[in-house]
């Protein structure tokens, strides 16, 4: 697009630790990474939206005369301009190119990022503070992708992109958020090519989690997902099918090693070979209690430690899609190893949140 007189970009994201714990009220540990959205454009006189996204090949056009109706299950451009009519913010026409280079629909927040970028865009082109509020723009990017479709994601993604950094956020009532120190060196983030369904593995761990906790719950009232391992609590657990005592043994797994790394960034010492095996036992919990790995992601992970990387674990909901590996070293080789086991390998830093670059 040419000379567009507003741009603005938001990051997509890894998680450190925590996959599965957002929606269940508990902690994650993650970080938004240097690939970004960008949504570039320049006004027009009337009230459409033209929008180009020409890294999938698709243009959307509407108008925002009335409450635009969904033609797709997932129509997030059309959402967000629906959900701001309805609270009256000022809208306008625009001709707007979207581009991107995170990888889609592959466990790194494309979605989230892109939802986050467009409310940005479309609160800066209204002159609306909010633009410039983190906690406003991922609260507005929950509802536009998970609560206007009724999905059953959580708001790790939509608070990563829009905050950046290295976020550690608790998702109890009410909820705590903290900015985390960055000591972090490279990571190698790498897509698998193959296709996950989030929103299915989503829905099938939560109403197992759920399910399994309030059979324990019969034996021991007191019981939360934030309840301490006591013998009597695993016992119960013990005595679970076999799907409800896997996935919630992987919950409360993962919610004690999110502890550990908070911890872990927080002491006065950051400790990388430590944080390292952290990112194993994670993705151990992940491939052996939620079993969201792959065969061929656990080929990608194996190169990679076997070039030298000190940890490595899938990323995201699993199924397919992306893990990455810690290679604050010789990062190269580790990609290069990589993508010899089939992977498409990108080298990445931590990165900032959601930004207006014009």
């Amino acid at each position: 697009m040419l000379n567009p007189t507003l741009r603005v970009s938001s990051p997509g994201r890894i998680c450190l630790l925590g996959e599965h714990q957002d929606y269940f009220g508990l902690a994650i540990i993650a970080a938004a990474v240097d690939l970004r959205i960008s949504f570039a454009g320049r006004p027009r006189a009337d009230h459409r939206i033209a929008l180009d996204l020409p890294d999938l090949g698709e243009r959307e056009e509407f108008s925002f005369a009335g409450e635009i109706p969904y033609e797709n299950k997932r129509d997030y451009l059309k959402s967000a301009v629906n959900i701001h009519r309805r609270t009256g913010l000022p809208l306008s026409g625009w001709d707007i190119e979207v581009r991107g280079d995170i990888p889609i629909n592959a466990g790194t927040s494309s979605s989230s990022a892109m939802v986050v970028a467009w409310n940005k865009f479309l609160l800066e082109a209204a002159g609306d503070p909010r633009a410039s509020n983190p906690r406003e723009l991922a609260e507005l990017g929950y509802e536009t992708e998970v609560a206007e479709f009724k999905e059953p994601g959580g708001r790790m993604d939509h608070y990563t992109s829009a905050y950046g950094g290295v976020v550690w956020i608790r998702f109890d009532e009410p909820m705590k958020f903290d900015r985390l120190r960055n000591p972090l060196g490279t990571f190698v983030l790498a897509n698998s090519e193959q296709k996950k369904d989030t929103t299915g593995m989503l829905g099938f761990v939560k109403s197992h989690v759920l399910d399994g906790a309030a059979l324990v719950r019969k034996a021991v009232p007191s019981f939360t997902l934030h309840s301490p391992r006591t013998p009597e609590v695993s016992a119960e657990i013990e005595n679970l099918p076999t799907d409800n005592r896997r996935l919630l043994l992987g919950t409360l797994s993962t919610r004690d090693l999110t502890t550990r790394g908070a911890a872990l960034f927080q002491a006065p010492r950051f400790d990388e070979a430590e944080f390292g095996r952290l990112l194993n036992e994670q993705h151990a919990v992940l491939r052996d209690l939620l079993q969201t790995s792959t065969p061929k992601i656990e080929a990608m992970i194996g190169a990679a430690l076997d070039a030298g990387a000190l940890g490595a674990k899938i990323n995201g909901s699993g199924g397919g899609g992306c893990m990455f590996a810690y290679a604050p070293t010789d990062p190269e080789k580790v990609a290069a190893a990589i993508a010899a086991a089939g992977g498409r390998s990108f080298i990445v830093h931590v990165d900032e949140g959601a930004r207006r670059d014009i």
